[in-house]
């Protein structure tokens, strides 16, 4: 009886993970669907640092 008791609770503390992990993904869909409805976000994205990209190849002489 101890171990299916165990077996409860920690079948109802997966279900509480997933019920938070379900709530913050659908936040995060709701802040970046709000985000790109009000403009924030160009269609290129916005760089993570503000120097120029470095170009992948040296130029040919």
């Amino acid at each position: 009886m101890f171990e299916y008791e165990l077996q409860q609770m920690r079948s109802n503390e997966l279900i509480r993970e997933a019920q938070n992990h379900r709530q913050a993904q659908e936040a995060l869909r709701g802040r970046r669907a709000a985000a790109r409805e009000s403009g924030q976000n160009d269609s290129e994205g916005q760089a993570h640092s503000p120097r120029p990209r470095r170009h992948r190849f040296a130029r040919a002489a």
